[in-house]
């Protein structure tokens, strides 16, 4: 007759899903606004909006990941900047359409679970959910023995935030001649992972703890773990004071692909080379590969997170705007009306 097994035998250690509970209470609490009812524990998160002020509120939501990034966390050892990595990618991406985040949610899955690693990962959820100004209301830690190897997990989460009917930033308004604002990425976010990998840690055979000269100091994963710019507390301010006819989030697929699903049909943009400095960190990249300029702009952000789109005169004030409170705006190009298809619509000049 076989021994008896139990859960724990089994690979799901729920003792150790009470403790990581308890270590990441403090850390979600930190992120709570007004409008959070309840504790951390429940079957689910209340939000009661404050909709004091709304004609017509709207609700937006965003849902994302974290990638192949999570394989450089891996290889370091290093979990505290992830989480605030999938929380830049789901607020930033509901941020284009001018919406406030109110919460977010995330889903952590595991092969064996650890309550340090998961009090890393939640930490960084919760400072990412800080500067974002949303609570971080709740979310799923799934302990799934023989799917995940040792020490790895997967990350993702979704955010929901609030805008005025009227005032949904969507793009419509563009027409030729308004001017193009970039604002500078922290290098390479959250995108373009599986290409940095191959040709840094593979072909260039880095390791994590090298510090090649272009550089400049920091370490081959100290950069690949630089956290995603959180845009959320420039734009908001921003947006109160000047007219955005246009905003996008500049992730997979780069500049080419993410701006032109804000264009309306028919225009297309021209971006002015060396109107930005490009990060060390894409040099290497490119030198290292080699990996051809063209690609590099189809694959990364190339040094800018987010792009705006306003008319000339806001333009130049929103730039003065974003120089003295941060992080600083770059005039990139303007807008076209030989916009052909899908990514053609965007040059560099």
């Amino acid at each position: 007759m076989s021994e008896e097994i139990d859960y724990r035998q089994a690979g799901v250690d729920i003792a150790a899903g009470e403790a990581a509970v308890e270590r990441i209470k403090g850390a979600v609490r930190s992120t709570y606004r007004p409008e959070v009812l309840g504790e951390l524990g429940g079957f689910a998160g209340f939000f009661a909006p404050d909709l004091k002020g709304y004609r017509r509120p709207v609700l937006v939501s965003g849902c994302d990941g974290v990638g192949t990034k999570l394989k450089v966390a891996f290889a370091v050892g290093n979990h505290g900047t992830i989480g605030e990595d999938c929380v830049a990618m789901c607020v930033n991406d509901i941020l284009v359409h001018g919406a406030e985040p109110l919460f977010f949610l995330d889903y952590l899955a595991v092969g064996r679970l650890e309550p340090g690693q998961v009090e890393q990962i939640v930490a960084g959820v919760a400072r990412g959910c800080r500067l974002a100004g949303c609570a971080l209301l709740g979310g799923e830690t799934a302990e799934m023995p023989g799917f995940y190897p040792p020490g790895e997990y997967e990350l993702a989460g979704f955010a929901v935030g609030l805008a005025e009917h009227d005032d949904i930033v969507d793009g419509a308004g563009i027409e030729p001649g308004d001017l193009l604002l970039g604002l500078p990425s922290t290098g390479l976010h959250s995108n373009g992972y599986a290409l940095a990998r191959k040709v840094l840690l593979e072909r260039a055979g880095f390791a994590p703890g090298d510090r090649p000269a272009e550089l400049a100091g920091s370490s081959v994963g100290e950069e690949m773990l630089r956290p995603t710019r959180i845009y959320v507390p420039h734009i908001l301010p921003l947006l109160k004071r000047f007219p955005v006819k246009g905003m996008a989030h500049i992730t997979g697929g780069g500049i080419y692909g993410n701006l032109p699903r804000i264009l309306p049909e028919g225009l297309g943009a021209v971006i002015e080379r060396g109107s930005w400095e490009i990060p060390p960190i894409f040099r290497l990249i490119e030198a290292a590969g080699p990996v051809k300029r063209e690609e590099m702009f189809r694959t990364f952000n190339m040094g800018l997170g987010y792009i705006l789109i306003l008319e000339k005169g806001a333009a130049r004030e929103a730039a003065a705007f974003l120089e003295e409170a941060g992080p600083g705006a770059f005039m990139i190009g303007s807008v076209t009306a030989a916009g052909r298809a899908g990514s053609e619509r965007v040059r560099l000049g």
